[in-house]
């Protein structure tokens, strides 16, 4: 049995009280990665908790051999347990070391242990060993918005539709990667109502995936799975959490809880949720991110840049990636996903935009070569921007195309069924980035902002020239 120190006896000692202030932190600083192995003792890793409070884990993590790019070789899982008691899978793929955040759940003052155990039975046959360093536990005690929001992060377990695998489904295939919460106004004055998100790495069901780029601008899969009012003294308000139910349907959430933490299992192709709880795998993730008001749900893979990466990768593992040719951009199929410009676009609609008829907006971008314009919607009406939300689309461009060769981006406006007489006023473009070779954003080249007004008298128009 292996173990490793991760908090020295003076740092332990350290209680003043700018300490106290803060969130509790215990760090390790080894030199070299902490290594869990197969067919090896699990690894144990001793750590002092100065404070009681919700408690996160935050690391890197490499599994050499695995690529989740590559059909039976995706990934290594390792099960990691706070003093015997399990807290949460973690998926890692790839040589790169990737930064990960979850959640370990509520912890007593004093000595606690975390054993690493490598989950032979969920990894991919031929991996060995999963490597973690920068391993840092920090507590956040009550009375601060970080401990409330982790004190009601759910508990996500995996999803075991048998059509789609093993009961170890999502270290292959739709794996979350990501959550958040946000906090606004409940329903009664002294009320906050807390909101917890998830970000998977695809959605075997639901939106088709030409869509998912043209409509949302990534083919990940985001949706909010656990919704909960608490008092003004932070405590649950009885009856009042909810779930994002099959069908996107909102449920009233009669589960099981660890502590304040609703139990969930993803249980449709769609990663929406139930309230039973059955898979063996289990996922914590931290909550402790939040997203900006004025930001689009994808500013949360933009904040964690690798799930592009992943993302890609499971797009070219299922096979959803057209063949390389001069024709892709004319086609709405995906192609390989570097070929997009990744934008933002904030607009808005100036009446009521819902129903069968509506008025959307789609991208379109002409380059310096030549006359053609490329848009976002591949000239599917259904697939242009119908939210006024700060919304996230893609345009699919030739092959090779850089910022630099683009020289100018349209707004343009599309009519689903009748025209509704709507003019929408774009405001902004928050962000455009291509993927570089590595599948990682490269640096934003694109901001603006205006008012740019497209109506039936005059449906297209420039909104950024080089």
């Amino acid at each position: 049995m292996r173990v490793v120190q991760l908090l020295t006896a003076a740092a332990a000692a350290l209680a003043t009280a700018a300490v106290l202030a803060a969130p509790a932190v215990a760090q390790a600083d080894q030199g070299r990665p902490i290594q869990v192995r197969r067919d090896h003792s699990d690894v144990r890793v001793p750590f002092l908790v100065k404070r009681a409070g919700e408690a996160v884990v935050d690391l890197n993590a490499a599994a050499p051999g695995t690529d989740w790019g590559v059909k039976g070789g995706e990934s290594a899982v390792v099960s990691i347990y706070v003093d015997n008691r399990y807290a949460t899978d973690l998926v890692v793929s790839g040589d790169q070391r990737l930064p990960r955040q979850l959640a370990l759940g509520s912890l007593r003052q004093g000595p606690h242990v975390l054993r690493l155990r490598f989950a032979g039975e969920r990894s991919a046959a031929g991996s060995t060993s999963v490597l973690l360093d920068r391993v840092k536990v920090t507590t956040y005690a009550p009375g601060g918005a970080e401990y409330l929001a982790l004190r009601y992060a759910p508990i996500v377990y995996g999803r075991n539709l048998s059509e789609l695998g093993t009961p170890y489904q999502n270290a292959t295939t739709d794996t979350p990667l990501i959550a958040w919460h946000e906090a606004g106004p409940g329903s009664a004055p002294g009320r906050t109502k807390l909101t917890y998100s998830v970000v998977w790495s695809n959605e075997d069901g639901g939106t088709n995936t030409p869509a998912l780029m043209a409509r949302w601008g990534r083919t990940t899969d985001i949706e909010w799975v656990y919704a909960v009012e608490v008092d003004e003294r932070g405590n649950r308000v009885a009856g009042s959490d909810t779930y994002q139910a099959a069908n996107h349907q909102t449920l009233q959430f009669a589960g099981t809880y660890e502590g304040d933490h609703a139990q969930l299992e993803t249980c449709t192709n769609n990663n929406n949720m139930c309230d039973k709880v059955t898979d063996p795998m289990r996922f914590f993730l931290s909550a402790l991110q939040t997203r900006p008001a004025a930001e689009a749900r994808e500013y949360m893979m933009d904040t964690n840049s690798w799930t592009y990466q992943i993302m890609s990768k499971e797009m070219i593992r299922e096979g959803k990636i057209e063949a390389a040719s001069g024709t892709t951009p004319a086609t709405p199929e995906v192609s390989d996903q570097r070929n997009y410009l990744y934008a933002v676009v904030k607009k808005t609609t100036d009446r009521p935009n819902t129903g069968s008829s509506w008025v959307g907006v789609a991208l379109g971008v002409r380059l310096k070569s030549g006359a053609t314009v490329y848009l976002s919607n591949h000239v599917d009406p259904t697939w242009s921007i119908q939210r006024d939300d700060p919304a996230a689309t893609t345009v699919e461009l030739p092959p090779g195309t850089t910022a630099d060769d683009i020289q100018e981006i349209t707004a343009n406006r599309v009519v689903v069924g009748t025209d509704n007489g709507a003019v929408v006023h774009v405001t902004g473009i928050k962000r455009g980035f291509f993927l570089g070779q590595d599948y990682l954003p490269q640096e934003s080249f694109l901001a603006w902002n205006g008012d740019v007004t497209v109506d039936a008298g005059t449906p297209s128009a420039v909104i950024w020239r080089r």
